[in-house]
């Protein structure tokens, strides 16, 4: 499943970016393949972060994958066999080019990111899915850590990022077993936050992507960060940190979130923090008065 139709796919690219209403959608792009990750996706995906990261109409960013899967994991014959038999500088390129996007570039990406688990879900798929920021899943797509069946582990990073999702018997159990799951069984043990029928699950992810864009951009970027850095850290020196990015953040937001918001829930009693965001659009119409 794929916002873009196969009509409207650029001839030769392996990576297809469509934005529409803020949300841009990043299709993996080889259907032919089950979107198997090859060095052109590698390539193509740098460069697609690299434009949406600067690119003012991308407020939210869904990772799916063309025709009926999100991705097989990477493509055996074109990511390691190939390169293995090529010089090895090159094939260090792939690999830190691969690990770039999969693991640095997305999980700080400045703009929230969902992925759109719409098919088979394999491998070194897990990192792709791992490093979004939230995930939705068909409730019939298929997961797997199939390594096992053919003599590998899972390698990259993809057995770290299931550590950091997963609880341990869990995660151990479909490493060791190499077993598939469908995506119910995903979000039950937390890989997925929500799974949904096929026939609902661009509508869905288009409904989180737009409660997403109603948040405070710069804000939302200071949490996402946060997180990822806190989570490593020990309890004091958490404290210590947060404290220090809650007044950046303050200092720096251009929408000086947290004194409108105050005013409106305090002063102006227009709003409920439990029960939604701050009005955007009149603390910026009452800042230009």
């Amino acid at each position: 499943m794929s916002t873009v139709d196969s009509s409207q796919r650029q001839k030769g690219r392996s990576v297809i970016v469509d934005i529409k209403d803020g949300i841009a959608w990043v299709s993996l792009n080889r259907p032919e393949k089950r979107n198997a990750i090859n060095p052109a996706i590698v390539r193509e995906m740098n460069e697609a972060l690299d434009s949406l990261e600067m690119d003012d109409a991308c407020r939210v960013v869904v990772i799916t994958g063309a025709g009926e899967s999100f991705s097989a994991g990477q493509d055996l014959k074109e990511y390691f066999r190939e390169p293995d038999a090529g010089h090895p500088i090159l094939r260090e390129r792939l690999h830190k080019g691969n690990s770039g996007w999969q693991w640095r570039r997305m999980m700080h990406f400045p703009k929230p990111t969902i992925a759109m688990v719409n098919g088979w879900c394999f491998g070194g798929a897990f990192q792709v899915l791992l490093a979004c920021d939230l995930a939705v899943a068909d409730e019939d797509a298929t997961f797997g850590l199939s390594e096992i069946n053919w003599g590998i582990i899972p390698a990259g990073i993809v057995t770290k990022s299931v550590a950091m999702a997963l609880m341990q018997r869990t995660a151990l159990y479909y490493i060791m077993t190499g077993e598939p799951f469908d995506g119910r069984r995903a979000a039950e043990i937390g890989l997925v936050n929500l799974a949904v029928p096929k026939d609902q699950l661009e509508a869905r992810v288009r409904q989180l992507a737009n409660t997403l864009m109603q948040k405070n951009p710069h804000v939302l970027r200071a949490c996402k960060m946060g997180y990822h850095y806190v989570r490593d850290m020990s309890w004091d020196a958490a404290a210590e940190y947060l404290s220090a990015k809650g007044d950046q953040t303050k200092f720096r937001d251009p929408e000086k979130g947290a004194e409108n918001g105050m005013k409106q829930f305090l002063d102006e009693k227009s709003y409920r923090p439990g029960l939604g965001a701050y009005n955007r659009e009149r603390a910026a119409s009452s800042k230009t008065k």
